[in-house]
């Protein structure tokens, strides 16, 4: 037995216990006569003393050579610690030593193994086993089992079955690039790494299921970012015989078990909001309603004057941000500067002042008198002390650019607290999107997402108006999920084909196998998706999720601690049947 307690759970009612403990030296303290080391392993830390007069010599000098993170097993008997620390719970204690075995010794770390450490990111992550060792990660990992132990005893108390689907599937065009895989025993021939279960989680409802979920891997082969990973965790749901207020009200459910359990929060409201209301509203199908700062539309009040930006623009729009009409022209520039960079690709940006007397100062005094800059004031519903923040040019893209403005600005000052949780539902997104690059239609969502029946005489005449029946679960600013009714009869699927610029024979080679199982008395069906690694993060009060998966890919999605991906042996390539042209 390597020990008989963790180094967490000993107190004063252990005192003259004789324990055996093992674990990793987090730091010694030699006064010479003296040796202090605290000892550490997942559960905390306790204090070990060495006495020159009470312990073994030759254990004492033994002490004496421990460096940081050695493994090492300890006996020894619990007793009352003279210089009580009331910071961790194992401060009314410590052990005097009898017997110390060094089960492994270890290279000095590359960084220090405390919560405030002296690595930087690339350190870490080149040696993320070390990292895992420090309490913010540790603990990240631990949160994420609670999370998604509640998640499985949530759904299982309402009879949803996990079941595993495949890896090694087909490729098959969901939006995103697949990442393929050769097989040795079919030349010529590739799997593809599911971007998603979605046709087998279809497929699992036409044999009868019912209640599908599975805590699932998926693939995307896409560029990374802070909040996303090359493979990912989904929570994956689909049930039969459901409409859409049945799908939202389990996962409002879900949601609600979640922050109760997890945060100690009780959340009542969940609003809805269309697409077209978040777009026009806040500039994005993902909005923040933790604070303010909607947008005021100016056309009406701002065009027709003798500014001829505005005139020029399809869209003049601002926010009034609470409380900042003291900002410095310095400040004031800065915000400009910020807007004008190209992440966020504005031109220009026109600021009014709402002084505490009533009055406006604008930078376009020169073109609007009082009364303008008070009906913007009313437009954007700015107060007295407030500033008016005014973009303008092609509808999407001022709308994106102010929403991203909006956020900096909320960031800045403090409105997006952690601990304060805004779930909403945005629901009747559209089922087609326009890509002017192709010069065709793709499925906002996917192809199986089915039309709002009321809208079906759309799709011959006017498809970039037809609703889908589709929803997503945003959560502070975050879409932590999202799902649809799915199509469930093959002649619906093959019109859905055909307006997504599929042939017959495309559609057939590529998801025949849906279409055919359709045909065996499929039931009306839809789900819904979590994404675990953001639910998580946002839970924790973290941006980044990466701090919540044990071994995270970079931003070049490389693993630098194994340093992968690599390149493979010719013999492998041979055997695949795989030759490389690097031009």
């Amino acid at each position: 037995m390597y020990r008989s307690h963790n180094c967490g759970e000993l107190n004063a009612s252990h005192i003259n216990t004789e324990v055996t403990l093992a674990g990793w030296v987090q730091k010694s303290r030699d006064k010479g006569f003296m040796n202090w080391v605290d000892l550490r392993d997942r559960y905390g830390i306790t204090q070990l003393i060495f006495d020159e007069g009470r312990s073994d010599k030759k254990v004492f000098e033994l002490a004496k050579t421990l460096g940081r993170e050695f493994v090492v097993q300890v006996k020894g008997t619990v007793i009352e610690r003279e210089a009580k620390n009331k910071n961790i719970p194992t401060g009314e204690i410590e052990i005097l030593v009898t017997e110390l075995n060094i089960l492994n010794a270890s290279l000095t770390p590359p960084f220090t193994i405390e919560d405030e450490t002296d690595g930087g990111e690339d350190i870490r992550m080149k040696y993320r086993y070390l990292d895992i060792r420090r309490n913010p990660v540790k603990n990240s990992l631990l949160f994420r089992h609670k999370v998604a132990m509640e998640v499985r005893k949530y759904l299982s108390d309402l009879d949803f079955c996990e079941v595993e689907t495949p890896y090694l599937i087909k490729s098959t065009p969901e939006g995103a690039r697949d990442f393929v895989v050769p097989s040795r025993m079919n030349e010529g021939q590739f799997y593809a790494l599911p971007q998603s279960p979605q046709t087998f989680k279809q497929l699992l409802m036409v044999g009868g299921m019912d209640k599908y979920f599975q805590i699932v891997k998926c693939f995307r082969d896409e560029d990374l970012r802070a909040d996303r990973q090359p493979e990912f965790t989904q929570i994956d749901c689909e049930m039969a015989f459901v409409e859409q207020e049945d799908i939202l009200n389990i996962f409002e459910g879900l949601t609600r078990h979640l922050l109760k359990e997890i945060k100690g929060v009780e959340v009542e409201k969940f609003p809805r909001m269309t697409y077209e209301h978040a777009m026009k509203t806040y500039g994005n199908d993902k909005p923040d309603i933790r604070f303010g700062m909607e947008f005021g539309e100016l056309n009406e009040v701002a065009k027709s004057k003798e500014f001829p930006v505005f005139n020029a623009a399809e869209l003049v729009v601002g926010i009034a941000v609470p409380g900042v009409g003291n900002y410095t022209r310095k400040e004031i520039d800065g915000l400009i500067d910020w807007v004008k960079r190209p992440q966020v690709g504005a031109s220009g940006m026109v600021y009014v002042k709402c002084n505490e007397d009533g009055t406006y100062k604008s930078s376009v005094d020169k073109f609007y008198d009082q009364n303008d800059l008070s009906n913007w004031a009313k437009t954007t519903g700015a107060q007295s002390g407030d500033m008016i923040f005014v973009l303008s040019g092609p509808a999407d893209k001022t709308r994106g650019q102010l929403s991203a403005l909006r956020m900096e600005l909320a960031t800045r000052l403090g409105l997006r607290k952690p601990a304060e949780f805004a779930p909403l539902w945005v629901v009747d997104f559209p089922l087609l999107e326009f890509d002017e690059a192709s010069g065709r239609y793709h499925a906002m969502h996917h192809p199986f997402t089915s039309p709002k029946p009321e809208d079906m005489h759309l799709l011959e005449t006017n498809p970039g108006k037809v609703r889908a029946n589709a929803y997503d679960m945003v959560l502070n600013g975050n879409e932590i999920g999202g799902g649809s009714i799915r199509i469930h009869d093959k002649a619906t699927q093959q019109l859905m084909f055909k307006y997504l610029g599929f042939t017959e024979e495309e559609a057939k080679a590529q998801f025949g196998f849906l279409m055919d199982a359709f045909q065996f008395g499929a039931p009306p069906h839809g789900g819904l998706a979590f994404g675990l690694d953001r639910l998580v993060a946002i839970l924790g009060g973290q941006e980044t999720i990466r701090d919540f998966i044990a071994f995270p890919k970079n931003n070049s999605g490389r693993d630098v601690m194994i340093d992968a991906p690599s390149t493979i042996d010719e013999s492998q390539l041979k055997e695949l049947h795989i030759k490389i042209d690097l031009v």
